[in-house]
């Protein structure tokens, strides 16, 4: 397995071990996982694990990490980047769906395996899922506010926006009928009708059918 999220990661058998774990995490879960299956598949020894990492609930907090501060910056950076609330919403939900489509594998790990982490490291983890949930109500309340949106449960309406976008890391498979774009198109517009946007979807966004 290749993923870019850890390009940045070194030395290369620490990276060569987050990437053994996000495989193992993900075909067997945490629980099931054993050291000696995430050092097999990143081709060492199972004491060389311990020279990088402390346990194997260390390996999981950093994936963790790594993931949730990637989706938080594409949401972030689609949000900077658009012209209105409208094209704010549809481009964040299409990024964060794209990204949860593109790194399914990991994102699997990222977002299913939270229990599994200490307390310390879950309300680190918490903290940057919360972030993502802001950065949606936020647009949210913004279109709310300047009569472009009708949503009478602002809280309620970013928690299912978040729901549906992190799910897609589950079901999402490279072979199947759409691309993580025309996914993420698809539900940008889900997106929008889900906020009752009073105007037209922004350039770009189209529904989807079959």
């Amino acid at each position: 397995m290749t993923d870019a999220s850890f390009g940045g990661v070194t030395p290369d058998a620490a990276r060569r071990l987050l990437l053994g774990a996000v495989d193992a995490f993900a075909e067997r879960g945490f629980h099931a996982t054993t050291t000696r299956d995430i050092a097999g598949r990143a081709g060492m020894s199972p004491a060389a694990l311990y020279i990088h990492y402390k346990t194997k609930e260390e390996l999981l907090f950093h994936i963790s990490r790594v993931g949730h501060e990637q989706s938080v910056a594409v949401l972030a950076e689609a949000v900077e980047q658009a012209p209105d609330c409208a094209a704010r919403l549809a481009a964040a939900v299409r990024a964060f769906v794209r990204w949860h489509a593109e790194h399914h594998t990991t994102a699997r790990v990222v977002q299913y395996e939270l229990a599994a982490l200490e307390p310390e490291h879950y309300e680190l983890i918490v903290a940057l899922r919360r972030r993502s949930e802001e950065i949606l109500r936020g647009v949210l309340e913004d279109g709310v506010a300047s009569g472009r949106f009708a949503v009478d449960d602002i809280r309620g309406t970013t928690l299912a926006l978040m729901s549906l976008c992190v799910d897609v890391a589950r079901w999402f498979r490279p072979e199947g009928r759409r691309t993580p774009d025309e996914v993420g198109a698809l539900y940008a517009d889900l997106a929008l009708r889900m906020a009752g946007d009073s105007g037209a979807a922004p350039a770009g966004v189209t529904s989807s059918s079959g």
